[in-house]
């Protein structure tokens, strides 16, 4: 009798763990399926510190990722790509679940924290490196890059035309871990950088609110 009851309770256990292993998979399964549902928007803004924390704050953002793209050298550092020879603008990938927040709405809220009528770069920084744009990822990307671009130039809210330019997707390197999430590892150098760098004052005129 005790050899049957040992025989049931190593069948019992043996069913829990195959349940459980069962269910672990499941849980990976459902984890890599809903990555394999992510899209990627690519924007460059000027300082990358400063254009993260307007996408973070968004239901449906997954991750953003300051980096490096556009350029002619692969892996740049960073001291490579602010001296301006490498081509790279500083960008942010932003990782978003289409299902929650769309294409439009992220290209809203990027032609809300630029200047997108200036050629030279981005309010206090200058140079190629700080100019602005939109990295397409796909055929619709694009269109509604190019119909929301349109869009603003007819709108007329800004007295000079909109010159973000509208490319295709590259390489992108990421940068360095120190610039990550720089507004939430640094705050104080963070908001007097963003304070005296005009970016908010300018938004502030254009749009009545600026977005941080």
């Amino acid at each position: 009798m005790l050899r049957g009851i040992a025989t049931t309770l190593a069948g019992v256990m043996l069913l829990l763990a195959t349940t459980v292993a069962g269910l672990a998979g499941g849980r990976e399964d459902k984890t890599m399926a809903n990555r394999n549902e992510l899209a990627t928007a690519t924007f460059a803004g000027g300082c990358f510190w400063c254009m993260e924390p307007p996408f973070d704050k968004l239901d449906g953002v997954v991750a953003t990722i300051s980096g490096y793209s556009g350029g002619h050298k692969a892996d740049p550092a960073y001291e490579e790509v602010s001296s301006g020879t490498t081509g790279h603008l500083e960008a942010l990938q932003v990782l978003y679940d289409p299902a929650i927040i769309g294409y439009a709405q992220l290209l809203e809220v990027f032609w809300q924290s630029i200047n997108p009528t200036d050629p030279d770069g981005q309010f206090v920084d200058r140079g190629d490196q700080y100019r602005s744009a939109i990295f397409y990822h796909d055929i619709e990307q694009q269109q509604l890059a190019e119909t929301s671009k349109q869009r603003l130039n007819a709108s007329g809210r800004f007295r000079q035309p909109v010159v973000t330019p509208i490319l295709p997707a590259g390489p992108f390197y990421p940068a360095e871990e120190y610039h990550q999430d720089y507004y939430k590892k640094n705050p104080l150098r963070y908001k007097f950088y963003r304070h005296n760098s005009g970016r908010d004052q300018f938004l502030e005129k254009v749009w009545g609110e600026a977005q941080k």
